[in-house]
């Protein structure tokens, strides 16, 4: 099945520019490569926000959650039919605001899901207030003369919590982007994505990232150490530094379900 015949009768009302469009692309090239049993078993969970009209565009089985709620509503799918593949998209705002608590327990628990992060930096949908990855001095609706709040490195905040599969993409890299998600969604565990995806209405980052992105060589996400180095490159706030992209760190354990059911199956 081809990327094309994914695509739904919605019309798409995503804002001509946003890196929406090619995250929706990378992700039907990813899905159109399955075997057709194997597509029937994907489940698309979103929350609310631009980004979250990815499940209107995708002709696969969806779900909708609540704002900052769909790594609960996911991790419930995955847990009540292992069998599975539960991919979740959500924002800046909807996961690392009202959401962050179920992104920290499910990367701890390594529930076997894939999050994908359209992080724009600020709250599109509600027209450009700051998210927590916003950098200081951040100026928008809610904060006209710049926000006071450093902003979070949502990487190091996975690594810490024991994520087992930590990657950062770019939308304008669509293939690198691609690449990246073939390898999470086949990954058995906690894959966390975060796709930088410029707001080309609210917040136009893309000449910023053009100028200081690069894809990571020879790196091996085995190493925790230097996983680690990599995550703490790009702090969110600098304006200079290097934005590498890339795989920073992977390795695998027993995942939640696992655990779940051969624990159960102890009690029989």
């Amino acid at each position: 099945m081809a990327g094309r015949e994914l695509n739904t009768y919605s019309t798409n009302t995503w804002c001509g520019g946003c890196g929406n469009f090619t995250i929706l692309t990378a992700i039907k090239n990813v899905l159109g490569k399955m075997a057709e049993e194997e597509l029937k078993k994907v489940v698309v969970v979103s929350g609310i926000g631009c980004n979250s009209k990815i499940s209107d565009y995708l002709n696969v089985n969806t779900f909708y959650s609540l704002h900052g709620r769909a790594i609960p509503a996911a991790e419930g799918i995955k847990l009540a039919n292992p069998d599975l593949k539960v991919i979740v998209f959500v924002g800046d705002g909807d996961v690392y605001g009202e959401g962050l608590e179920h992104l920290i327990f499910a990367a701890k628990r390594n529930t076997d899901i894939t999050v994908v992060v359209h992080d724009n930096r600020v709250y599109g949908l509600t027209t450009g207030q700051y998210t927590p990855t916003s950098p200081l001095g951040y100026k928008g609706r809610s904060t006209p003369l710049g926000t006071v709040e450093n902003p979070i490195n949502p990487l190091e905040l996975m690594y810490a919590v024991g994520a087992t599969f930590i990657a950062r993409a770019y939308s304008a890299k669509i293939q690198h982007m691609q690449n990246l998600m073939e390898q999470a969604v086949v990954h058995k565990g906690f894959s966390f994505i975060e796709v930088l995806q410029p707001c080309f209405t609210f917040y136009n980052t893309f000449a910023d990232y053009n100028a200081r992105i690069y894809e990571l060589q020879d790196h091996n996400p085995k190493d925790a150490s230097k996983a680690e180095y990599k995550i703490m490159e790009w702090d969110y706030n600098s304006t200079t530094a290097k934005i590498p992209l890339g795989l920073f760190y992977q390795t695998l354990k027993p995942t939640f379900e696992k655990l779940v059911y051969d624990e159960l199956h102890q009690k029989k």
